[in-house]
């Protein structure tokens, strides 16, 4: 057995072995045994058959995430770059009415901003004003993040294999644009969630600013042969620090200039 083929192989089983806990919901273990800690290649590669299985189950592609853009998370994982994942259509949540924690396996929070983009990314350098001018708004969000991993037992390779350990998420109602004023580097944030300590950031924590983490990302997508494309949603990135979400959890996120948006979480019994 040549040595590609024994890769394939390994990048085969990680993929199987996190598709099946996303389908039985139950949590498996750390993937980084058949691929190694931070092989990003690799990952990647997991990442995509993984995705692969929602695909051909009918799902749709609607956006993306950024993962592991703060320094902190960036020194827990010993890693020095972000990580992207997918974003399907059945990934959001209806800020109306609680969300069905058993359908999660560890659920946490994290209060972001998110853009919708107006135009493709994919051509040209990607420079800063092109990447600026192809949003079309911004919005509060809400990600939640779930992890196949058990107890969340993960190293870079691990997320970004499980798709940057992507859940769902829940958008706010009031929609701003860049030319509005709005500068998300700027915007204050903090984040409620029952019984716990506030999460409070700006928008300066994900890699400096929003923008230059959704510059990332399209660099990214395109060189992994899939660019942003136009009315694509893009969570650009955690202001503030993660809180578990537990049965019957509220969480409530507050942006400067960018309103407010609420979420619950039933009981396991609901």
């Amino acid at each position: 057995m040549t040595e590609a083929l024994d890769l394939d192989t390994a990048v085969q089983a990680a993929a199987e072995r996190l598709h099946t806990a996303l389908v039985e919901n139950q949590p498996c273990a750390p993937i980084r045994d058949l691929i190694g800690e931070r092989d990003i290649t690799l990952a990647y590669a997991v990442q995509q058959r993984l995705n692969a299985h929602r695909l051909d189950a009918g799902a749709t592609v609607v956006g993306r995430k950024i993962g592991a853009t703060s320094a902190a998370v960036q020194r827990q994982l010993g890693v020095d770059t972000p990580d992207l994942g997918v974003l399907f259509d059945d990934m959001e949540y209806d800020a109306s009415a609680p969300i069905d924690i058993s359908g999660l396996l560890q659920p946490k929070v994290e209060g972001e901003i998110a853009f919708v983009l107006k135009a493709d990314l994919a051509e040209g350098a990607l420079e800063l004003d092109q990447v600026a001018a192809a949003v079309d708004y911004a919005v509060a969000a809400i990600e939640v993040c779930d992890s196949r991993i058990d107890n969340w037992d993960i190293s870079f390779a691990d997320t970004v294999a499980d798709n940057a350990s992507a859940g769902g998420y829940v958008l706010g109602a009031e929609r701003r644009t860049l030319a509005d004023g709005f500068v998300p580097k700027d915007a204050a944030m903090t984040m409620t969630v029952t019984g716990q300590d506030d999460s409070v950031g700006t928008g300066a924590a994900s890699l400096g600013d929003p923008l230059v983490a959704l510059q990332w990302l399209a660099r990214q997508a395109r060189e992994l042969g899939d660019p942003l494309r136009a009315g694509q949603v893009v969570l650009s990135g955690a202001l503030g620090p993660m809180r578990p979400a537990a049965p019957g959890a509220a969480v409530e996120l507050t942006i400067d200039g960018l309103g407010s948006v609420a979420i619950s979480f039933s009981t396991k019994e609901s």
